[in-house]
């Protein structure tokens, strides 16, 4: 059984193979971190001073072969869009723009480099066959299984069954070789290449300095698994040539084993390309460890991260030292959680590098590339609201409090949801031009850099600068130096595909966490633990999906084609991921695995298969454990309830004094308030609490209700100018102008003026085009139905108020009753009042025990608003069997106008005596609620039977729990 780690092994047989000479030797591992392990170990075993040997990655190593550099993704890019516009030219189709290129761009460049590492012949990977009998003819090579998968794919491209985008397919298809050939053919001539140019290049006898690997004495190639077609050339002839050695990090129970999918690779290696393993037998320890694997799972995906400071808490002293622990994130997203949830005075080394992504200083920059795209598009005249609020409250933006404040009431006060730039000219903040149009490749980058500098300035001068901050900035500036660089011949290219390149360079970029590397614990993703073990291994993020990921990368070449040249398909990334699971479980002593449970949309709640695989057929002892996330209960508090006493009473009695000049009116709204609850009255009308300001793109129907009611009154005041007597023709005519009328409507309910608004932005148009058609529905009524009418007041050019008599606690007083009516018109000598209602109010009612229920959800808000109207008029004017109309929009032209309930008859509606009744009762109802409302021994508090409707703002206050849902409302 192996009891040193295995990179420790390599240093021992490195140096008794060597000695003194290790200066002269190149070691080659498969990433950066194994580098400083295998220093460490080489250190401890000599010693005594030594040279050291010269250590690369792989792609280090191979580039010595090259005199050219490497030419960068946006370089390549820009050469295969030339070249790709040039062949469609030749075929007489039209050019394609960068911004729709790119997307295929990236895919093409990836096969591209795919077909280099594994000694891809192009033609041959992109061969046009509509023949099946010509598969022998022309790949005598295939085999049967080969063949087979040909066949599968190209009769799916038969002629009766080719689709538009199959035929598209094809025209780039048969299109990519030539393409290939060119881009090759470009990069040579500008003397540029690739990592796979390098890498096939050097394998197929064309490099620049074959001769760079007669610069070591020896080679040794350490800890490699899956290796691509130039890699398995160039290791087995120089294996011949004894150049170098492999030293393979592998255990038996899974290399000799053909159903181990972890072993694949690796058998490869050995059993078919003939690499031999230079530390001699592999070890046989999966087999026989009879360890526990701690398996838990957790509610929540952020959970694994707090489970984990929990354990490592807890962890016993005699695990060793925390360098000999390692955390290993299978879901990489957790990094930040997993770094915010460390027990303090926690020393910890970051492989990963801290993600730009995951910082603040991304959302900040990110968060300008949307404002410069949203003033590119509306040619710099407004930003919408919600990126403004954004970056008004980003920690980085260095705005004062007390500006932040003014432009935000501005906002609120003018209801923008578009603002205009001309009032975002901040004066302070870590760039005060923030808000500036920027125009071409040039000048963006360049803006990009002032604010980079703003941020640096603003968080030095304010001594909140953090080093990782400074790192990221750093690292952004030289991003952007080399995309400068790469945009200069291209001056032309639009502003969102500017953006999106620049985001795709940053989201590349990591800090370096401060830290010292062989110190602490070790913090890694599971590609990066290659050649590494540790004593205790903790695996955060196991769920299947994620161990093994199981996205797969975009690409032009069918699952079919890849299998017959032996490319990579879906497989080889589980085994990859198998092989990477299976070795961290060769040394440690202590393994904990945790996983999510919680099922969403981008994770399943299943454990990885690769721990059911290992809890079914392994010696491993496994501990399962769930963590549950504490619930605390919070008792239900009781209602608030408030006294009429104190204060309390001293404003509600207010509406009594008769001798105050100012004594408050009861309006139809605040009755309404208090029947719905009389806590909410309280709030609104008593304590005088006001709804929060707010902006909202969804469509309100209070704005909606305001707007047609001021297209209703706008339209009879320009009928009455002219003549009081309104007849359908009249009316018909203001029909089509109704959309003039509803623009200067919505100008009047935002802005108080009819002219202001010019140009509506999109929720205005939807609204104004609804106000459209309910106005439409109005005045077609009246056209049919009503005219010809007399309108005799509209919105109460007199006051309607009313001293309404009651008794409190014995003592006769009155309550001054107010209204707002709509419309008072005259029809065939009888008066109306007419309530327009754009909501989901009904003209129908269940019967008067209902229709007076206080907080009923049979209840009808809107036929006692209009009986209270009808009450005041009455009782102002002296007049007498006045009409009630409630005009509601949705319901006009099946229902009508007037109160109806149903019977045995059919539909009875309440007119004449039976109207006269309702209102009689109104009367009795309204007595009865107003000396409720003034009962000094009747408490305000909410009945729990009232409709609240979704996001009302008063909600927390009455304790309502269940509010409507989207569609009762």
């Amino acid at each position: 059984m192996r009891t040193d780690p295995f990179l420790r092994q390599v240093a021992a047989d490195l140096l008794s193979r060597f000695g003194d000479d290790l200066k002269d030797v190149g070691v080659v591992l498969t990433n950066k971190r194994p580098i400083v392990f295998l220093r460490k170990h080489l250190a401890e075993l000599v010693g005594k001073p030594l040279w050291s040997p010269s250590f690369f990655t792989v792609q280090e190593f191979l580039r010595q072969s090259a005199t050219v550099p490497e030419a960068s993704p946006l370089a390549q890019f820009f050469i295969l869009h030339r070249l790709h516009n040039t062949l469609l030219r030749e075929e007489g189709r039209p050019e394609e723009i960068p911004d729709e290129f790119y997307p295929l761009a990236e895919i093409i460049l990836s096969d591209f480099a795919q077909l280099d590492y594994d000694l891809v012949a192009p033609e041959e990977v992109y061969a046009e066959l509509r023949d099946i009998a010509l598969l022998q003819q022309r790949f005598p090579h295939l085999s049967v299984d080969q063949q087979r998968f040909m066949r599968q794919f190209w009769e799916s491209f038969s002629v009766g069954k080719q689709t538009a985008i199959q035929q598209k397919f094809l025209q780039l298809w048969g299109r990519l070789p030539t393409l290939y050939q060119r881009f090759k053919a470009e990069l040579a001539l500008q003397k540029l290449t690739t990592t796979a140019g390098i890498y096939r290049t050097l394998a197929e006898g064309r490099a620049d300095n074959p001769g760079f690997i007669d610069a070591y004495k020896q080679v040794a190639f350490v800890g490699f698994n899956a290796l691509n077609q130039c890699e398995v050339k160039l290791f087995t002839q120089w294996q011949e040539a004894q150049r170098t050695r492999f030293y393979f990090d592998a255990d038996s129970y899974y290399l000799d084993d053909d159903l181990q999918e972890a072993g694949l690779f690796l058998r490869k290696n050995i059993l078919q390309y003939g690499l031999k393993n230079t530390l001699g037998e592999f070890p046989v320890t999966l087999a026989s460890k009879t360890n526990r694997i701690e398996l838990i799972s957790t509610s929540g995906k952020v959970a694994q991260a707090k489970l984990l400071s929990k354990l490592l808490a807890d962890r016993p002293a005699e695990r060793g030292t925390p360098t000999n622990t390692a955390i290993i994130l299978a879901d990489e997203s957790l990094l930040v959680p997993v770094l915010q949830s460390l027990p303090d005075g926690f020393d910890f080394n970051v492989t990963m590098g801290y993600p730009l992504t995951q910082s603040t200083l991304f959302g900040f920059i990110d968060g300008w590339l949307s404002v410069q795209q949203q003033l590119a598009a509306n040619q710099g005249r407004y930003v919408h609201h919600l990126d403004v609020e954004a970056i008004l409250s980003h920690p980085l933006s260095g705005i004062l409090p007390e500006e932040r404040d003014v432009l935000q009431q501005t906002i609120n006060a003018n209801e923008w949801l578009e603002v205009p730039v001309a009032e975002l000219l901040l004066k302070s903040g870590s760039y005060p031009h923030f808000f500036v149009p920027r125009s071409g490749g040039e000048g963006l980058l360049q803006a990009l850099h002032v604010l980079l500098d703003g941020v640096l300035d603003y968080r030095q001068n304010s001594h909140s600068l953090r080093h990782i901050e400074a790192v990221l900035i750093l690292a952004v500036k030289k991003a952007l130096n080399l995309l400068q660089d790469g945009l200069m011949h291209y001056p032309e290219l639009s502003m969102p595909f500017l953006c999106a390149l620049i985001r795709k360079a940053l989201k590349g970029i990591s800090a370096p966490i401060e830290g010292e590397p062989l110190k602490g614990v070790q913090i890694m993703g599971l590609l990066e633990s290659r050649c590494l073990d540790f004593e205790e291994v903790y695996i955060i993020g196991a769920n299947e999906g994620k161990l093994p990921n199981i996205t797969a990368a975009p690409t032009f070449i069918p699952d079919s084609i890849r299998r017959v040249h032996g490319l990579p398909v879906l497989e080889n990334q589980d085994a990859l991921s198998a092989y990477l699971f299976y070795r961290l479980l060769q040394h440690p002593q202590h393994i904990s695995v945790v996983y999510n449970t919680v099922v969403d949309d981008s994770n399943n709640g299943e454990v990885s298969r690769f721990v059911r695989q290992l809890a079914f057929e392994s010696r491993f002892t496994f501990q399962y454990r769930s963590q549950q996330q504490p619930i605390k209960t919070i008792p239900a508090s009781p209602s608030l309830t408030l006294s009429k006493t104190g204060a309390v009473w001293h404003k509600l009695s207010r509406y009594l004094d008769d001798t105050n000049p100012d004594r408050p009116k009861l309006s139809a709204s605040a009755l309404t308030t208090y029947l719905q609850s009389p806590l909410l009255f309280f709030l609104k009308y008593i304590a005088g609490i006001k709804e929060p300001p707010k902006l909202t793109e969804e469509f309100e129907m209070n704005r909606l209700g305001s707007v047609v009611h001021q297209v209703m009154q706008d339209v009879y005041e320009q009928l009455k100018m002219n003549d009081d007597m309104i007849t359908a023709q009249r009316i018909r005519q203001k029909i089509s102008l109704l959309p003039h009328i509803c623009l200067q409507a919505l100008s009047k309910e935002l802005h108080g003026e009819a002219n202001r608004i010019r140009m509506p932005n999109s929720m205005q148009r939807i609204l104004l085009k609804v106000a459209e058609e309910y106005a439409a529905v109005f005045l077609h009524y009246d056209a049919a139905q009503i005219a010809p009418l007399r309108i005799v007041e509209l919105e109460n050019e007199r006051d309607y108020s009313v001293a309404f008599p009651i008794a409190v606690q014995g003592e006769p007083q009155t309550v001054k009753l107010y209204g707002i009516i709509d419309r008072v018109d005259e029809v065939n000598g009888k008066m109306r009042i007419v309530d327009y209602k754009t909501g989901r109010d009904e003209v129908k009612f269940n019967g008067l025990d209902t229709l007076f229920a206080p907080a009923s959800a049979k209840s009808n808000k809107a036929m006692i608003q209009t009986l209270f109207y009808t009450y005041v008029y009455e009782q102002v004017t002296g007049s007498r069997g006045v009409e009630p109309n409630l005009y509601i929009a949705r319901k006009l032209r099946a229902e009508g106008t007037l109160f109806y309930t149903s019977g045995r008859g059919g539909k009875l509606v309440a007119e004449g005596a039976a109207l006269e009744d309702i209102k009689s009762q109104f009367v009795t109802f309204l007595r009865q609620t107003l000396e409720e409302l003034f009962n000094p021994d009747v408490p305000f508090r909410h009945n729990p039977d009232a409709v609240l409707y979704p996001n009302d703002p008063y909600s927390e206050f009455l304790n309502q729990l269940q509010p409507l849902s989207d569609d009762e409302t």
